[in-house]
């Protein structure tokens, strides 16, 4: 085994994490919404209000039911619709007996035009009816991590017990956005679908520099609901606003707050050790890191912590591992990646 040694390398925020000129205040954003979360796609909260109460979260509910037929669909698979699925309350595509459509467009029906009907007839698809679905909504949650929500139906209509946190949607979108078939839906400024153009709904779209998609939520008794994500200069986010008379503002405020605040860095950018060869071609290695993105502060300052060998017997092979490099904040690892040789050294 080889024998590894200690080596402390500190960066300061400003040559590590903060970009030139960067403006820093501290004052957060205000804010119209009863609840609020902006959130790393790995799942680090930078803001919150009222993140964990379990609010009506309206027609937000359909992308619980959009990755689920993700998950369990096959999107060019074809359905029939049946009568029963037809003529549901509130927004609709459509629908009418009889006629065929794919999963796919299904699921355009039900993000751009948050088709109620489309959402019923998914459900259906999945579960034969909406109660069995709901059952598997509720278990998806859990998987999820989602333990301020429950779920009575795929569309979102106000219903007892139906709710959701703002973080519990954070974590959903965060679901969503590791699948490409669905981001790429959200993503639509329109779809056509048979005879009808559906329009997306998310303003966000066109509004918001970066937005990758979401979903937006209305009801009466819900107000407006928003959930979307946003990527800049490599770094997503995501943002959930409930109860929100002013959504689209809020939004786009809280989006410019935390990404000038926050980003996910390569905190290996140029990170370089020599390593000393017995018996080789070359007396000393390079070695390097393997790239990691971590989410932080930009005004941060953390430690690497490298374990390397103190020398190596040739012949030692580019590409070879030559230790590990751990992260820390605070005292508090956040991240570990590989040491290897970015060159080799034959046997003299």
């Amino acid at each position: 085994m080889r024998k590894t040694i200690l080596c402390l390398l500190l960066f300061s925020a400003a040559a590590l994490l903060l970009p030139p000129g960067e403006a820093q205040a501290e004052e957060r954003p205000p804010l119209a919404a009863r609840a609020a979360i902006v959130m790393s796609e790995s799942g680090e909260a930078v803001f919150e209000k009222n993140a964990d109460e379990p609010l009506l979260i309206a027609s937000t509910t359909k992308l619980l039911t959009a990755l689920l037929a993700v998950e369990r669909l096959e999107p060019d698979a074809e359905a029939e619709i049946r009568p029963e699925w037809t003529g549901v309350e509130g927004s609709s595509m459509y629908l009418r007996p009889g006629e065929r459509y794919t999963v796919r467009e299904l699921l355009e029906g039900l993000l751009l035009a948050s088709g109620n009907d489309a959402a019923t007839a998914l459900a259906c698809l999945m579960a034969g009816d909406c109660e069995s679905f709901a059952l598997q909504m509720n278990l998806r949650a859990h998987e999820l991590g989602m333990l301020h929500s429950h779920f009575a139906n795929p569309h979102g209509l106000d219903a007892p017990g139906h709710c959701a946190s703002a973080r519990d949607l954070a974590l959903l979108m965060a679901a969503c956005l590791k699948k490409p078939a669905l981001m790429d839906i959200l993503s639509e400024a329109s779809a056509r679908v048979g005879d009808q153009t559906y329009v997306n709904h998310n303003k966000l779209l066109t509004l918001c520099p970066g937005c990758l998609g979401g979903k937006t939520g209305y009801t009466e008794a819900a107000g407006r609901c928003l959930v979307s994500a946003c990527e800049r200069d490599g770094t997503r986010l995501i943002c959930v606003t409930l109860s929100d008379p002013d959504d689209w503002v809020d939004q786009q405020r809280l989006y410019n707050w935390a990404f000038a605040r926050w980003a996910a860095r390569d905190v290996t950018e140029g990170v370089r050790f020599q390593v000393p060869v017995v018996s080789g071609t070359r007396t000393l290695l390079p070695a390097e890191a393997r790239p990691l993105r971590v989410f932080l502060p930009r005004a941060e300052e953390i430690t690497l912590v490298a374990h390397l060998p103190r020398f190596v017997f040739a012949p030692i092979g580019a590409g070879e591992s030559a230790g590990r490099l751990e992260i820390f904040r605070s005292g508090e690892k956040i991240g570990e990646t590989e040491l290897f040789f970015s060159a080799g050294a034959e046997r003299n």
